[in-house]
């Protein structure tokens, strides 16, 4: 028996934000270590990477745990967005258009770029990486769904954050 088989409901939930904070911590961690020994450049395609990586191990794990199905189009990737760690530490929400057929994903509060503006840093440019990383958590939800970029740092508004849209490529006729 581990500790958390007799933790209540709010220790759980302390527990679950204290590890996604933990896990971001350990994210930038890794990239100021990055970028100390090999400059902002390379730091920045070395996260590129290592998300195309964990965000396809995250969405799968993510339907695996809750059984979301495969290729369940933009219902499912609006489910699988919910469980991102992320969703843990950060405020988000997300737009579906009138007829459905695309689903907009903002997040309304970045830890990362709080920190950043806290501190009187600038935005992290975090553009190249995030359409490394929603594309390939969209995609393997569902290979066919295309994602775009709304607005994101460096080219997002001052004080904004990220925002993705989410649309189902049409099905190719034979």
């Amino acid at each position: 028996m581990s500790i958390f088989d007799g933790m209540s409901r709010e220790d759980l939930r302390k527990t679950v934000d204290m590890f996604a904070r933990n896990w971001l911590a350990h994210d930038g961690c890794w990239f100021l270590a990055a970028e100390d020994s090999h400059g902002m450049e390379v730091a920045i395609d070395l996260d590129t990477r290592s998300w195309a990586r964990f965000a396809a191990v995250e969405a799968a794990r993510i339907m695996r745990t809750f059984g979301i199905p495969e290729a369940g189009g933009l219902e499912a990737l609006a489910e699988a967005l919910q469980y991102r760690m992320y969703a843990a530490i950060n405020q988000q929400h997300m737009e579906w258009s009138e007829d459905r057929s695309s689903l907009c994903f903002f997040m309304d509060t970045c830890r990362v770029q709080e920190t950043r503006r806290r501190k009187g840093l600038p935005d992290f440019p975090c553009k190249s990486v995030g359409i490394v990383e929603f594309s390939t958590f969209a995609r393997t939800v569902d290979p066919r769904i295309e994602t775009r970029c709304l607005l994101c740092p460096p080219d997002a508004p001052p004080g904004k954050n990220c925002g993705w849209e989410f649309t189902l490529r049409p099905e190719e006729k034979e």
